[in-house]
């Protein structure tokens, strides 16, 4: 497989700059790629130059230098985050199979190129699409598996106690033993649903 098959690009946004001079003005251009490899490898990229080929160029080179991976749960985002740049707010919500990539502007780029199936996001704030792509990238980097947070708190879930309402039940279940009830009659006094 050659480099230019294995990842995906998308040019997110062209912007044309002017510098005016004492001969007119001179034009110059910067570009915003981002690259992924569709199995939760992203990157993106800026580049500037005086066509636009050559930006484009750039910002896909940088892009596919500085990849990160995305911890997927099931084609989507493990938890709710919030990610910031500047005056960009971007949030990444997790979504039920089906549906789909619900995402605006930078966002839905770095999402697609990352191979995310289905998650839902908002862009709140400035909408500069520089911004809401580092934005983005912010919320990918706040993103972390349960085994991820086990490690960090260095709690093992195997052997922590039971569900809270599978705790409750059978605290239930002992109280009306030694109450002489019968335990059945106390779980079912105790389900209010």
């Amino acid at each position: 497989m050659n480099r230019d098959s294995e990842f995906a690009e998308t040019v997110v946004h062209i912007n044309r700059v002017a510098k005016v001079v004492k001969g007119g003005k001179n034009f110059s251009f910067s570009a915003v790629v981002v690259a992924g490899d569709g199995s939760g490898k992203v990157g993106f990229g800026t580049g500037k130059a005086r066509e636009v080929p050559p930006a484009i160029q750039k910002a896909s080179e940088q892009a596919r230098k500085e990849m990160i991976k995305i911890p997927l749960v099931s084609g989507t985002v493990p938890h709710l985050v919030w990610g910031r740049w500047g005056a960009t707010r971007v949030l990444l919500r997790p979504a039920s199979p089906g549906t789909g990539v619900i995402a605006g502007g930078g966002v839905r780029a770095v999402m697609e190129s990352a191979g995310v199936a289905d998650v839902l996001t908002k862009i709140v704030g400035s909408r500069n699409p520089f911004n809401v792509v580092r934005a983005t990238f912010d919320a990918i980097d706040r993103l972390m598996t349960s085994g991820q947070v086990q490690r960090l708190r260095g709690v093992d879930m195997k052997a922590a106690p039971e569900a809270p309402e599978a705790a409750e039940a059978a605290a239930e279940t002992e109280n009306a033993e030694e109450a002489g009830e019968p335990a059945e009659a106390a779980v079912a006094e105790g389900d209010d649903s």
